[in-house]
């Protein structure tokens, strides 16, 4: 089966958002370049995983021996982006595994995000199936608009439903009851 790889080299647009209400959303990497537009659709962890190691990665760059990438200190307020996901949206695949890496050629951080494998095979004939991502999304974004990418997941990450102070659970819209625990 062939692989359909959508590739974005400087996109127009990258960053994480939701559909849905918090205890009810859906997370969706989407990338835009001119008219090409793909939504890929991604766990709540999966985003905040992609935000930390993306932070991590710039961090790293930018304590190289003089910042030879020139890795701002902060986010340039030129590319922050907190627009909503734009439309209309249609769900390319739901993400499986991702890869994070940077390309010291360009300068460019390199996210790459594979479809989930849904082998439709019963457990026990596992094995005598060889298993592969039909779809990949590869894209490519400089150093400024990854620390714009990452602080905008952090945030819409951190958006969801509050925590109880009492038991550390999150607090539904329709009310929230904890149980805390016995003083034995």
């Amino acid at each position: 089966m062939p692989i359909i790889v959508h590739e974005f080299d400087w996109p127009d647009r990258v960053v994480i958002g939701t559909v849905g209400v918090p205890g009810s959303r859906t997370f969706y990497l989407q990338v835009r370049s001119g008219v090409q537009i793909v939504s890929i659709a991604l766990e709540k962890q999966q985003s905040a995983l992609l935000a930390e190691k993306i932070d991590e990665m710039l961090e790293q760059l930018m304590t190289h021996d003089g910042n030879p990438f020139s890795v701002p200190t902060a986010t340039p307020i030129e590319l922050v982006d907190n627009d909503p996901l734009e439309q209309p949206f249609d769900e390319q695949f739901r993400t499986g595994t991702m890869t994070l890496g940077w390309d010291p050629r360009s300068a460019q951080v390199v996210i790459e995000a594979f479809s989930l494998i849904d082998s439709g095979v019963a457990d026990e004939d596992f094995d005598a199936v060889s298993l592969e991502s039909t779809e990949t999304l590869l894209v490519r974004i400089p150093v400024g608009t990854a620390q714009a990418f990452a602080m905008r997941t952090r945030e819409i990450v951190g958006a969801g439903r509050p925590i109880c102070a009492l038991c550390g659970m999150p607090i539904d819209a329709d009310g929230h009851v904890c149980t805390l625990p016995d003083d034995r």
